[in-house]
């Protein structure tokens, strides 16, 4: 493990509080891929955290005893065993977690958050809305077939999801067509497999309205909140998405849409495969084919842009029971919570923050502010259910 020499002056210059935004960014890139050879280091024969930090203050240690004489004074004041201890604790809570801001400040040990009112995490929770209008409360429903809708049967599996299958009869059967709509609450989330073998996955305060049965020329949802799918492969009928204003119009593919109405744009992340993305009865973007890696982002007044640099790992943080955030603004961290934990948010004081790191969906609230608060800049508390965000 080597450290560079230019970031310990970054180091000692992110101490004085006198780092300038390049600074900031090129200290914030070394610390990600210090964070994966500290791992390795570890993982290579370091036990515990007490000899892995003796091998980074020897580091730290040699890289500046390297240095010319007239230059060392300047470093000596940088405290190698804390510097190097400040690392470990980090890298050691398995999650790795930094600030960005205009202002610098500096990292320090997390301290458990005390919460009168802690919040649980979601789970699976969602309600099935039949074309007659019958309700069903997936979540506490009997494991087994449900019911029928037209060719269909719908069963609900172990674990949590539900399954659409076309009845032997199927082709034979008259072409009427049953919708059933599936809605996740605040805090829920849940799997679907529709009657073509496409895996839908909803996130909190999500939607999809489907029919039991594709018949014609296409196969047709419609989507609110955040959903991920994976679509069965079928050239002959292409499968649609219609989100908000956005459809997209897929064969077989794997892709993200985050078309919620508190976010500036409806995310479309494509993992595998090609989408199309268009804005129908709107001449302001024209259609765009996106590629694996790429995101389309529609805006409110139907403009589309296209961005290559989709992070995976943050789209789909959700979907793997993860938060991932990177270099993600507050507010929409806070969102985020809001959805999962059932909670409203107030502000108080300046918050804008950004933060990259991750942690489990399964954790009390609690545990994702003891992460925010590792900036020692910002502070939570819950009341009824409201979580009110101080800085």
């Amino acid at each position: 493990m080597q450290i560079p020499e230019k970031i310990l002056v970054l180091i000692q210059k992110y101490q004085e509080g006198s780092l300038t935004n390049d600074e900031r960014a090129l200290l914030d890139d070394w610390y990600q891929s210090f964070s994966q050879e500290t791992t390795d280091l570890s993982a290579s024969g370091y036990a515990n955290s007490d000899e892995l930090s003796r091998q980074i203050s020897a580091k730290l240690e040699a890289t500046i005893r390297a240095r010319q004489p007239q230059e060392r004074s300047l470093y000596r004041r940088m405290r190698l065993p804390a510097v190097a201890a400040m690392l470990i604790l980090l890298l050691s809570m398995g999650v790795f977690w930094y600030w960005q801001s205009s202002k610098p400040s500096p990292l320090i040990a997390a301290k458990p958050v005390k919460l009168v009112n802690d919040l649980a995490p979601g789970g699976n929770k969602a309600t099935l809305v039949l074309d007659d209008g019958s309700v069903i409360l997936l979540d506490s429903a009997r494991n087994g077939i449900l019911g029928e809708q037209g060719v269909s049967s719908l069963e609900k599996k172990n674990g949590g999801s539900i399954t659409y299958s076309l009845n032997q009869d199927a082709m034979a059967a008259s072409a009427k067509v049953y919708y059933n709509t599936i809605t996740t609450p605040r805090g829920g989330e849940f799997q679907v497999t529709l009657s073509d073998g496409t895996k839908v996955w909803l996130n909190a305060a999500s939607s999809i309205r489907f029919p039991t049965s594709f018949h014609g020329d296409t196969r047709s949802v419609h989507i609110t909140g955040e959903v991920y799918f994976e679509v069965a492969h079928n050239a002959q009928q292409p499968f649609i998405v219609q989100a908000g204003q956005s459809a997209i119009e897929v064969l077989g593919t794997h892709f993200n849409v985050n078309a919620y109405d508190d976010e500036n744009h409806i995310k479309t992340s494509l993992l595998e495969g090609s989408v199309k993305i268009s804005v129908p009865g709107q001449s302001a973007g024209r259609p765009q084919l996106l590629k694996p890696g790429e995101q389309a982002l529609v805006s409110r007044n139907g403009q589309i842009q296209l961005t290559k640099d989709m992070d995976p790992e943050e789209v789909l943080g959700w979907k793997n029971g993860l938060f991932v955030f990177k270099s993600t603004d507050l507010r929409t961290i806070m969102r985020q919570l809001s959805r999962w934990y059932d909670v409203d948010i107030q502000y108080q004081g300046n918050v804008d923050m950004r933060f990259t790191g991750q942690i489990t969906r399964n954790n009390n609230v609690s545990k994702v502010f003891e992460k925010l608060e590792l900036t020692g800049e910002l502070r939570f508390r819950v009341e009824g259910n409201k979580i009110i965000v101080s800085r």
